[in-house]
């Protein structure tokens, strides 16, 4: 298929509960087939009933779509936009079908989640294919658009973010504070397989830390920083990514520091991620520690953002571009057994045949 042969775009994302009767299915869907127990899911449905059950997510990518929309139709880029989700309406099977209603053949997908690993890409590849083949032959041919952590759409919106935050902090501890950049846990063995760039998970989310901090640092000051982690589900026993970033905070307190800032740069929007773990968690942790603590917001449709995804799409539209973003079979493993992906590819021992 032809670079210029794509007739539609997909914003493919996590999805969330819009009210308190949505919230349970929401979760079970989540975690269907892995055995979580019955009560942990009502733990953690009591942090989105906190929210009165609503997830922002789905209205934050409402937002995104018609941004999108927006910025496609002022650069003349003809190119419908439609939104679906793993695990919430509308459901990929749904967007897919809805594509096909209109009469489209084949799309570009952007996954809200700029890192490669298994849960931020690989996962949304293969329910993007049990997708395809549950809508069948009707269903439009899909290409996910690249990785894009390392783009300057991406990174630029965290380094006003975090100046801004900076500023927010009591005149004393501007100066000082470190900056704490989070991102989602996940299990050390994902980490370790994840992705196709240097360092994987980790290292991706490393190179960003480093350009946002440095890039702050020109502007308001050098400080230190850290990449910790939050958001962790698994076992207790299961090795997963750390420190944990409320722990880091007992760290920085017992180190003497009396402020610090958050940046949340495994995230794309301000979702319930975020507004838990972030703003209720570790802000309480502060206030326990007496430690004051800002946080530096996700670029949601910010129009740097929305540009660089109109970038992504131009690379593909353009014939003499680099093509879509494929995986090697072995990218990124899935844990629980293989399942059919979209854009893979098999191992090749000569990598200049890929």
């Amino acid at each position: 298929m032809a670079q210029a042969d794509y007739d539609a775009f997909l914003l493919a994302s996590f999805g969330g509960p819009e009210g308190p009767d949505e919230v349970l299915p929401f979760l079970q869907h989540v975690t269907r087939g892995r055995g979580i127990p019955p009560e942990r899911l009502v733990e953690v449905g009591a942090h989105y009933h906190r929210f009165g059950g609503i997830s922002p997510i789905n209205r934050q990518n409402r937002e995104l779509k018609a941004a999108i929309e927006a910025d496609f139709a002022d650069a003349g880029l003809d190119l419908p936009v439609y939104l679906g989700n793993r695990h919430a309406p509308p459901f990929f099977a749904d967007a897919l079908a809805a594509m096909a209603a209109d009469g489209r053949t084949s799309a570009l997908v952007l996954l809200t989640s700029a890192y490669p690993s298994y849960s931020g890409c690989r996962a949304y590849r293969e329910d993007l294919a049990a997708a395809v083949a549950e809508v069948g032959e009707r269903a439009p041919r899909l290409a996910r658009l690249p990785h894009y952590f390392d783009r300057q759409g991406f990174v630029e919106p965290f380094v006003d973010a975090t100046v801004r935050a900076i500023a927010e902090l009591p005149e004393p501890e501007r100066a000082g504070a470190p900056l704490v950049f989070t991102t989602h846990s996940v299990p050390t063995s994902m980490a370790d397989t994840a992705g196709p760039t240097g360092g994987g998970y980790v290292g991706a989310h490393e190179q960003v830390a480093a350009r946002v901090a440095a890039a702050v640092a020109e502007r308001v000051g050098k400080r230190d920083y850290r990449l910790v982690y939050q958001s962790r589900s698994g076992p207790p026993g299961q090795p997963w990514l750390e420190p944990d970033v409320c722990d880091h905070l007992d760290e920085l307190a017992g180190a003497g520091s009396t402020g610090a800032v958050l940046v949340p740069i495994g995230f794309v929007s301000d979702h319930m991620e975020v507004l838990f773990d972030l703003d209720v968690q570790a802000r309480e942790r502060a206030g326990q520690l007496g430690l004051a603590l800002t946080r530096a917001t996700t670029p949601g449709t910010d129009p740097r953002f929305v540009r660089m995804v109109r970038e992504l799409v131009r690379e593909q539209l353009d014939s003499a571009g680099p093509g879509p973003a494929r995986c090697a079979a072995t990218c990124c493993p899935n844990p629980r057994g293989s399942r059919p992906t979209i854009g893979a590819i098999q191992v090749d021992s000569d990598p200049g045949r890929r």
